[in-house]
């Protein structure tokens, strides 16, 4: 078999890393972790010798000693440690040191054996699955834990992480000077193209990182020049857009990159920049960057039941969605973040009513309306017309924002486990307050493949098929994977019936049996009887 051999420093020590030419993504990410002695939470960077930022996959560029990439590793969240971590210390478990020690036996039977056992990814798989049993325990009391719900301005979001869910200055500083340092960096060509197609990996970006990325986007469709956008604005933007994206599961700033980075690829799959003016584009891209800021991790329902400040300030009319578009703008108005200050009126003007007419379109209750309205002028679809467009951009942004399934699984599944923690965290919370539980959000009724098909069968399938009626070059990019999705999670779904329905069948075994042994007992004579 072919094989591929990369030589590469980490933290200045030589190492060499062989694996076949055709072996998996995950395989090659996993072989550079374990040399890296990294966690499963940490992220790797490469450099190539010129200092770009290149991707860890199969597709890497063999090289020579002479010709070394650079690894380094950085821990996504080094300052917060999650509750089931906690759980573990107090019951005598060390899951960093077992993790650690698991790595570094693992590197050791790389280098002796040529190949990994599958014993180690059976331990591997043990290890994962009592973390995620342990942090899955913390809205129970069995142990009489409960996470104080401080008053405080910075409270803690409940239950799911300690951390506060604003993020710190310290947090942010960091960020924003790691940013800055690395901003003048020239993004490789391999990147740069990366980033225009749906199967991007966001999990091995940390958040300075991202924010490279996404101003490597508003650099490549032409906006610094076409608009006058000043480095230093859409830096000063960029770094607020981030420092306003709270530290919750799903609704965070990697999945604003997330949706970002779909919409800057559809803007390349579908050839937009030679079918609307840029105006739009800047319009869609900013309106992807902003869609969810200040998002608290409690949807629009929790909102309007629990009669918030936001309910209450937008007359239960999509209160998120308003809330977004008024930070977006609040963002806007300072001059030193204003990355449309040198428009004129009129300019401006224009993009305000674009963004906040995509911004709340967002707001799922709104789905059947806007995607009907989209079918209806479909048949006679006009680029130059602007209805058609305003609904297109909705369009655009609504499947950005709900596309995770259209991504490789090893991408698109943690943002669902990330989303179902959002959700039971909030169905607890409403159970706490006496609130109506969202049935899709309920912990006790939802599976992770239920979430899923229903979903989408009947809300995905349906918009993306419509969006590549327009642009069938879609078909291939964002709807095959998407029927795979399905498939997927349909499976799941079968085998955890089975094993429900087993489960049951030997219980009533059990019980079965329990009850014949009794009456037995009852009709055995006593001893010494007659």
């Amino acid at each position: 078999m072919a094989t591929k051999i990369i030589y590469f420093t980490v933290n200045g020590r030589p190492e060499r890393a062989e694996f076949p030419i055709d072996c998996p993504a995950q395989d090659v990410k996993d072989l550079f972790r374990a040399a890296a002695e990294a966690g499963p939470h940490d992220i790797l960077k490469l450099y190539n010798p010129k200092g770009n930022i290149i991707n860890i996959s199969p597709q890497l560029a063999p090289n020579s000693p002479h010709s070394c990439y650079k690894l380094e590793v950085v821990a996504a969240d080094c300052n917060s440690e999650h509750l089931g971590s906690e759980l573990a210390v107090a019951l005598g478990f060390d899951l960093s040191s077992m993790e650690k020690r698991l790595q570094s036996l693992e590197k050791k039977i790389l280098v002796e054996a040529g190949e990994t056992p599958s014993i180690v990814y059976e331990m591997k798989r043990q290890v994962e699955s009592f973390r995620e049993k342990l942090e899955s325990v913390e809205h129970l009391s069995w142990l009489g834990l409960f996470k104080e719900l401080s008053e405080s301005t910075h409270k803690p979001s409940p239950f799911y992480h300690k951390r506060t869910l604003r993020k710190t200055r310290e947090e942010c500083e960091h960020v924003r000077e790691k940013f800055l340092q690395m901003s003048s960096l020239e993004v490789s060509e391999e990147v740069r193209q990366y980033l225009k197609t749906p199967t991007f990996d966001n999990w091995q970006w940390e958040d300075a990182e991202i924010m490279v990325l996404l101003q490597v986007m508003y650099t490549d469709l032409d906006f610094i020049s076409t608009f006058n956008i000043e480095l230093e604005a859409l830096q000063q933007f960029l770094y607020e857009v981030y420092r306003r994206y709270n530290n919750i599961p799903f609704h965070n700033f990697k999945h604003c990159f997330c949706v970002t980075q779909m919409m800057y690829g559809l803007i390349w799959l579908t050839d937009l920049k030679n079918k609307i003016d840029s105006i739009d584009l800047l319009t869609m891209l900013t309106s992807a960057v902003c869609h969810d800021l200040d998002h608290t991790g409690y949807n629009n329902a929790y909102q309007i039941n629990a009669r918030t400040e936001l309910a209450l300030r937008y007359n239960d009319i999509s209160p998120l969605e308003n809330h977004h578009c008024a930070v977006a703008f609040e963002i806007l108005e300072k001059t030193e973040s204003n990355i449309f200050r040198n428009l004129s009126t009129e300019q401006y003007k224009k993009i305000r009513e674009g963004i906040i007419k995509c911004i709340l379109a967002t707001d799922m209750t709104r789905h059947n309306e806007i995607l009907n309205k989209f079918k209806s002028i479909l048949p006679v679809f006009d680029f130059n017309n602007k209805d058609h467009k305003d609904v297109l951009m909705m369009i655009m942004i609504k499947v950005s924002d709900i596309s995770n399934e259209a991504r490789p699984m090893d991408v698109a599944e943690p943002w669902l486990d990330c989303l179902l923690q959002e959700f039971f965290n909030q169905s607890d919370m409403e159970k706490l307050e006496g609130l109506p539980v969202t049935p899709f959000m309920d912990r006790d009724k939802v599976t992770k493949p239920s979430s899923q098909t229903g979903f989408i069968r009947f809300v995905l399938l349906p918009l993306f098929i419509e969006l590549a009626n327009l642009f069938p070059c879609l078909e291939q990019h964002i709807i095959d994977p998407v029927r795979k999705a399905l498939d997927y999670y349909t499976k799941m779904e079968k085998a955890l019936e089975r094993e429900k329905q087993n489960w049951a069948q030997s219980e009533n075994t059990s019980k079965l049996k329990e009850t014949n042994t009794s009456k037995e007992l009852e009709t055995q004579p006593e001893p010494g009887g007659s």
